[in-house]
């Protein structure tokens, strides 16, 4: 069934900023007594805010300092603003989308700067949105709680079961399942059968999404 409304995830999803912050986790780690390979953090640490980063970090044996979490957002950043791509075809999913005219929204665990910061580098990219970027960590709700989706099905005007949620890890698939939303699973990061074991759809081209998505 064609969704009245598409809500994407942006890392990852819009922006191709995962590998980036993989790799500078891996540095990160290290120089605080935690040696874990990149596969291991594309794992074991996707789809969370930074403050849970750290929590599981920590847990992992990190000794990281109480500034830890501002720290790296400011190095993230510096890192992200020197260029980020986006995910190859989504532009041709947006475009689907205005022709078909389905609204659609970004739901972020990332902070509102570092939105602007990744999606304010592609000339018209965050005007595409009509103003629809929404953070978790504005919001105060974070993913996998549902708030995220369910406040940008309401800004948009639909019913979050006429709603199709774009995800590329299970933290943000299951925030998808609890707000009632059907997930397609984008597998560039994350093991297809670790996204569907969370209920959402695989698929592993963004140029596949407008056929699966019924446009």
């Amino acid at each position: 069934m064609t969704p009245r409304a598409v809500i994407f995830d942006c890392d990852g999803v819009v922006v191709d900023s995962e590998g980036m912050t993989f790799e500078l986790l891996v540095g990160e780690f290290a120089s605080h007594d935690l040696l874990l390979p990149v596969e291991v953090i594309a794992r074991d640490f996707i789809g969370g805010t930074m403050a849970d980063v750290a929590h599981r970090a920590r847990k992992a044996g990190a000794t990281l300092p109480d500034t830890w979490v501002d720290d790296f957002y400011e190095r993230l950043y510096t890192r992200l603003a020197k260029g980020t791509p986006m995910i190859p075809g989504i532009l041709g999913v947006l475009d689907a989308l205005d022709t078909a005219d389905i609204p659609f929204a970004i739901g972020s665990n990332g902070s509102d700067q570092k939105m602007q910061i990744t999606l304010g580098q592609h000339p018209g990219l965050i005007a595409r949105f009509r103003g629809h970027l929404y953070s978790g960590q504005t919001l105060g709700a974070p993913k996998p709680a549902p708030d995220l989706y369910l406040h940008a099905a309401g800004q948009l005007g639909v019913a979050p079961t006429d709603c199709v949620v774009i995800e590329d890890s299970p933290t943000g698939a299951r925030a998808a399942s609890a707000a009632g939303m059907r997930c397609m699973g984008f597998a560039a990061h994350t093991p297809a059968e670790r996204l569907t074991a969370v209920g959402a759809e695989p698929f592993f081209d963004m140029n596949d999404l407008p056929r699966l998505l019924g446009l």
